[in-house]
Parts: structure tokens; C-alpha cells; sequence
């Protein structure tokens, strides 16, 4: 489900690590407290644990809240460690995690902005 998780707009990882016995209220008491962000939009928010075998989805469904988690067996998820603040990833990234890869891909192609015609 979380692979291709195509129902919201915007996905958001919140890096470092999170407690993961926090619930529901708890992680949408992360996303607007500490994030600034509202948990109510439709985003994807996805949380990850100290051991990082585990993840949490959060996900306003226009009439209540979805939780979801996942948990690896044999492995762990390439989670950012190196603050306590919410990225906004693009749904290829969010593959990329899903699948055991880091976010940032050395080897992909960079999207390129502000190209111009001579």
C-alpha cells in the first residue's frame, strides 16, 4: 500500500526518529505542533523509530484518520537522521524508501529548473 500510495496530493517524512507508540492524536499532535503543518490537509505523513524496521503513515481520509504502519522483517528503511523536521519527498522518493533505498539517489536523474532558450 505505502509502495505507490497514490491518494494524496504531498508526502512528508518527518526525519530523525519518532516514538512509535505514539497513536493518531499524538502524530497529528507532531505534524501541526512541531512541523507547523495541518495533518488535515491531503498529505501523507510518515514516521520512522530509533530501530528503523518500522514506519507509520498518517493520512486524513475527509472523514476521519487512516494509520498505517510497516514493519521489515529483515532489513531497515533509509530514514535521514540528521534533524528533527519535516521533508517533503516526491512520490519516486517515497518508492525509492518504500524499497530500501535512501531518498537521495547519487545516480538518478536531478530534475533541472529555470532552463532558457538562447
Amino acid at each position: 500500500m505505502l509502495n505507490d500510495f497514490s491518494g494524496a496530493d504531498r508526502v512528508f517524512i518527518a526525519v530523525g526518529y519518532t516514538d512509535m507508540r505514539k497513536g493518531i492524536d499524538g502524530l497529528a499532535g507532531i505534524v501541526q505542533r512541531e512541523f507547523g503543518l495541518n495533518p488535515f490537509s491531503n498529505t501523507l505523513f510518515l514516521f520512522c523509530g530509533r530501530r528503523k524496521d518500522r514506519i507509520k503513515g498518517l493520512y486524513w481520509e475527509n472523514d476521519g484518520f487512516v494509520l498505517v504502519m510497516k514493519r521489515l522483517e529483515r532489513s531497515v528503511f533509509e530514514w535521514p537522521r540528521n534533524a528533527q523536521e519535516a521533508w517533503e519527498i516526491t512520490p519516486q522518493q517515497c518508492r525509492w524508501l518504500m524499497e530500501g533505498l535512501s531518498i537521495e539517489q547519487p545516480k538518478a536523474h536531478r530534475k533541472i529548473n529555470g532552463l532558457s532558450v538562447i
